[in-house]
């Protein structure tokens, strides 16, 4: 057992430091079906199932560092998602990815309201599923971010982060296998290819003016502005609260009116000239490897038994999704091109997208890019209301 508060996060930090390290160096192929983030979750679990993290001292550190790093993470997150580089995907391409999104949210409430008596109940499951759903809209910094707004469950996190892994791989490998049959699709919805190469020429152009090398100062100045950001956003939401319950008004509480505050926030902020700042994406990682271990040292492994059933629950959430969009691709024309990189972008982010898109021609890199920041911007809003409409249907 660990008993002194900083041994704690100087194991959690290393033992993520080493997993990332070992997928660098080593270049291990079991890295590529499981990522270096759900070994982080896994392990975690099997220390804490050993009784490892249970002392007085891992427990008041916990309490004193989760949400203070989880609301630095969405805001430095945030900063990359400058609404006017979107402008350069049009209505078009936005509209194919707001598709996506929307029947992802429609599939995670039907598969929460079908499966939640199998994967533990409604009352234990709904946040996690609501972490599951935001990541799927924006990526695994939008499912960390919905342990602030929402009394997640850690061990349906843990199945719900299996289903992330899982679900996801063999998810990118029907797209890729997709991109064979897209004449067929193209032919049944009556594709409109007209403009792509334009929107993608565009949107290489916009992915390409912000290649900066991070300096120290820019390190330096980025941590002690989200973490002050943090802080500001705390006594905002609890003053929030406060206000709101005085006048009888009680409908959101302190976490998900932070949560809302910060990612406005950062969205605001992502306009001005923070948002060109270097290291963004490399310290939101850092924050969200640190999130995510402190996360997973509160969980068990006895919560995984479940997680065969989550997977089935996240498949069925994918049919619904294929379905949905097929029917909108046959009512506005939309080429399997567009509607497989608005997928990836949605499940898997502005680092996934990329891939599928390239597989049809790899000057369509960047609406994939551009596409998985959209998601990024609305995760969270998404996840947010598809927790509040779970927790009504329990």
């Amino acid at each position: 057992m660990i008993t002194n508060g900083f041994t704690y996060i100087a194991f959690l930090m290393f033992l993520a430091g080493a997993l990332l390290a070992a997928e660098k160096y080593t270049r291990w192929k079991g890295f590529e079906y499981v990522p270096p983030l759900v070994w982080i979750y896994v392990l975690n679990m099997i220390f804490c199932t050993m009784g490892m993290y249970q002392s007085e001292a891992c427990s008041a550190v916990y309490s004193a560092l989760k949400n203070n790093l989880l609301y630095a993470m969405i805001f430095v997150m945030l900063l990359r998602c400058d609404f006017r580089k979107l402008a350069k995907l049009g209505g078009r391409m936005l509209a194919i990815f707001l598709g996506g999104a929307a029947s992802i949210l429609i599939g995670f409430i039907v598969a929460f309201v079908i499966f939640k008596g199998t994967l533990g109940g409604g009352e234990t499951i709904w946040g996690a599923m609501a972490a599951l759903c935001a990541s799927w809209i924006g990526g695994s910094a939008n499912m960390a971010a919905m342990q602030a707004a929402f009394p997640v469950d850690p061990g349906a996190y843990g199945c719900a982060l299996a289903v992330d892994t899982v679900d996801y791989s063999l998810w990118i490998a029907l797209l890729l296998i997709a991109v064979r049959f897209s004449g067929k699709w193209d032919k049944a919805v009556k594709a409109d290819t007209t403009k792509l190469q334009a929107v993608a020429d565009a949107a290489n152009a916009e992915v390409a003016k912000d290649k900066k090398k991070a300096t120290s100062a820019d390190w330096i100045f980025l941590i002690g502005l989200s973490l002050i950001v943090s802080a500001l956003s705390q006594w905002v939401g609890a003053t929030l609260s406060s206000a709101l319950s005085s006048v009888g008004v009680s409908v959101f509480d302190k976490g998900t009116l932070t949560t809302v505050f910060v990612t406005v926030l950062g969205l605001v902020c992502a306009l001005t000239p923070l948002g060109k700042l270097p290291a963004v994406e490399e310290l939101s990682n850092v924050y969200l490897y640190a999130v995510v271990s402190l996360l997973a040292s509160t969980a068990t492994l006895v919560d995984l038994i479940s997680a065969p059933m989550w997977i089935v629950a996240g498949l069925f959430v994918l049919v619904i999704h294929t379905l949905a969009m097929f029917l909108l691709s046959k009512a506005f024309h939309w080429d399997l091109c567009m509607v497989s990189t608005a997928s990836l972008a949605n499940i898997g982010g502005s680092a996934s997208a990329p891939i599928v898109a390239s597989a049809y021609d790899p000057s369509y890199a960047g609406i994939g890019v551009l596409m998985g920041v959209f998601g990024a911007a609305i995760g969270n809003f998404c996840g947010l209301a598809a927790g509040y409409i779970m927790q009504a249907l329990i």
